[in-house]
């Protein structure tokens, strides 16, 4: 089937078609490993996977999928600095290397990362590499060599900077966020791997050595320039060493568009000659908590652990990333994930019943899909589009328990379509484990039945469901069942 997606480079929604048949070739911009990733971060991962699985499941094609993670910037290095209090907190004993500290401390958040995908639902082995940055510093270097021969970089003060206007001149810099080029003053420069949307100037390719802080060797033009990579340079140089340029599809929040993504594209044209870095470029919306911007501040800022912690589910979080089509803005709240668990549980029900009846289904063909929920993900990844037509195909399919044929046709196709929502199980039904409390008071209302004490039954029947627990009763036996 084929797919429409919206394009941040055309600003308009086309029809995709890969640069290469054999593959789709992904860049996703992953975490900065200075800290645990929070659900703001999580929405723009879980958006990604939701856009390979569509282009695997419902596009049939096969795909690479890159994300880098980030482990030198200011704040990688600025938390992994000797004597830091964010080092103390979660590590402990810190080495004399700088480099070293700078190692350790992101490889173990960088674990921390890797265990929230995998209990999100996102499966390792659908990436093709996690490429750390410091592994291709090297490709950095002869990337700034480039971008400096071709005339679009000065040195100053030990560290390599992009002349903005001078490449200008030449090129549209602002083609993916509308930039005030007014205020642009030339030779005004920025060395923060971070800054405002406003700040149009000359930004760091390569920032000279500090005292205290890690560095690599670096020689231009006959001139030593020890010092570390700018955050920009890291993607441009992994994304053409790993996938090739052009590359089909670069993929981020929307706050990476300016300036991280627009001096990608910059730096792709000024050193490697190659006009768009990816044809397509798409960017998920902003995540809001209970109507708010997501702050410490305010109280309201989670991680996928915190929730846990809370006894969430991490799959029920994975639905609620979901909810919202993930080019508006998602209003993540807790009524929306329990609303999330308890329509999940549902459908995870319907599953198993037809499980009960047809057995654990093979995997699916991509055309057992119904033809209304691949239409919906085809335009432009409309996940909430796909789950209004998932549960209309269900109430027209209500009956299927009637039948194995039957009940294997609608299995099939809620695996298809799990193969990209990735929030079901389809292993058979587990062994119902009732606690002790919740048995003893379904054997006491048995008793109060048995002797038609009416009132004490109604009674323990109420303290049951307050509990969580229904109780069914039969000819010579009751049943219990968990309230969804």
């Amino acid at each position: 089937m084929q797919l429409h997606l919206y394009n941040t480079l055309t600003k308009r929604i086309d029809l995709f078609t890969p640069l290469d048949a054999e593959v789709v070739r992904i860049y996703s911009c992953g975490p900065t490993v200075y800290d645990v990733a929070h659900l703001g971060n999580m929405r723009a991962f879980v958006f990604t996977d939701v856009l390979q699985r569509v282009l695997r499941e419902v596009g049939g094609y096969p795909v690479r999928w890159v994300m880098n993670v980030t482990d030198v910037d200011d704040k990688t290095i600025r938390d992994s600095s000797v004597g830091s209090a964010k080092w103390r907190s979660e590590m402990g004993q810190q080495s004399d290397d700088l480099r070293a500290n700078l190692r350790a401390y992101t490889g173990h958040f960088e674990q921390e990362f890797r265990a929230d995908l995998t209990s999100l639902g996102i499966e390792m082995s659908h990436f093709a590499q996690m490429p750390r940055a410091t592994d291709y510093i090297g490709q950095m270097q002869d990337l700034i060599r480039e971008i400096i021969a071709a005339g679009y970089g000065y040195t100053s003060e030990g560290s390599v900077y992009f002349d903005v206007a001078a490449y200008s001149k030449k090129h549209t810099y602002g083609r993916l966020f509308t930039i005030d080029t007014e205020n642009f003053r030339e030779g005004v420069r920025i060395d923060a791997d971070e800054y405002d949307r406003e700040s149009v100037s000359d930004f760091v390719l390569w920032k000279g050595r500090k005292d205290d802080e890690p560095y690599w060797d670096f020689a231009l033009n006959g001139e030593d320039l020890p010092g570390r990579p700018g955050w920009h340079i890291e993607c441009s140089a992994m994304s053409k060493e790993l996938l090739g340029l052009p590359f089909d599809i670069h993929t981020g929040g929307v706050d990476l568009r300016f300036p991280h993504h627009e001096d990608e594209l910059a730096q792709c044209c000024a050193g490697y000659h190659v006009h768009d870095q990816a044809r397509f470029w798409m960017h998920n919306e902003f995540l809001e908590v209970e109507g708010k911007k997501m702050s410490k501040s305010l109280g309201n800022f989670f991680t996928l652990r915190d929730l846990m912690k809370q006894g969430c589910d991490p799959l029920d979080v994975r639905l609620t990333l979901m909810l919202a089509h993930y080019r508006a803005v998602l209003n993540f709240t807790f009524d929306s994930l329990r609303a999330a668990s308890v329509a999940r549980g549902r459908v995870q029900n319907v599953i198993w019943d037809l499980i009960d009846v047809a057995g654990v289904p093979e995997a699916a063909d991509k055309s057992s899909m119904p033809l209304a929920v691949a239409e919906a993900f085809a335009d432009d990844l409309n996940v909430p589009q796909a789950l209004a037509r998932m549960y209309e195909y269900l109430a027209a399919n209500a009956d299927a328990k009637n039948s194995k044929e039957h009940a294997q046709q609608v299995l099939n196709a809620l695996r298809s379509i799990n193969n990209v929502l990735a929030v079901w199980s389809f292993s058979p039904r587990p062994a119902l484990v009732v606690p002790n409390d919740v048995r003893s008071i379904a054997d006491q209302r048995w008793a109060a039945r048995t002797a038609k004490d009416w009132a004490e039954a109604d009674r323990l029947r109420s303290e049951l469901g307050t509990l969580g627990w229904s109780m069914k009763d039969g000819k010579d036996d009751y049943t219990l069942e968990p309230l969804s």
